[in-house]
């Protein structure tokens, strides 16, 4: 963070944790359970998927990072779904707090809430899990209001032709300064964040 090292683990799990608008204090405690019992590491006979960070006493390291939460609007990301700031910061601290609890606190290391952070991770494998809680994992055929309404409104400005075919084909007169093709500017009527 701003070119120092703020937090370093060995072997072990790097944590990135996305906290969702819905997320509650189950979704937590299933979570934490899950990351110190998920079994991928090898066993002393070098059987894979064998053993969890508990068994090996490796250590975890946490980075909340609310960009696991985007959901695309065409092509630009939307965080609508991601907890505000403040919740969001309370409910990382707790989460960390459980984790300690769970584990060995020596052995839970974590970044810094909301800052811009350089992580280095070296993914042995590479082996990359997604977890979910039960809670969590949606569906298709149950999504939010919110979404099925940006959903429509997506398809809504596909469908809609920026001019009539008419129009389109009517000839321009050079010197009709409303005869602009468009390309002089950016005409979008999205705004940035």
């Amino acid at each position: 963070v701003g070119g120092e090292q703020i937090s370093s683990i060995g072997r072990g799990l790097c944590v990135l944790l996305g906290i969702s608008l819905e997320d509650t204090q189950r979704e937590l405690e299933h979570m934490v359970r899950k990351i110190l019992n998920l079994r991928v590491f090898e066993d002393e006979s070098g059987k894979h998927w064998s053993k969890s960070v508990m068994d090996k006493q490796y250590e975890v390291l946490c980075v909340s990072q609310f960009t696991l939460q985007c959901i695309l609007k065409g092509n630009k990301p939307d965080y609508h779904m991601a907890m505000p700031t403040e919740q969001a910061e309370c409910f990382y601290n707790n989460f960390l707090e459980q984790l300690r609890k769970a584990y060995k606190p020596e052995l839970v290391k974590d970044g810094k809430f909301g800052a811009y952070m350089q992580v280095h991770i070296q993914n042995d494998g590479p082996v990359t899990i997604e977890l979910e809680s039960p809670a969590a994992a949606v569906d298709p055929k149950q999504l939010t209001k919110l979404e099925k309404q940006q959903q429509r409104k997506e398809k809504t400005r596909t469908k809609v032709p920026s001019e009539s075919s008419r129009e389109r084909n009517a000839p321009r007169n050079k010197d009709d300064p409303s005869a602009s093709s468009g390309a002089e500017g950016d005409v979008s009527s999205e705004r940035e964040p």
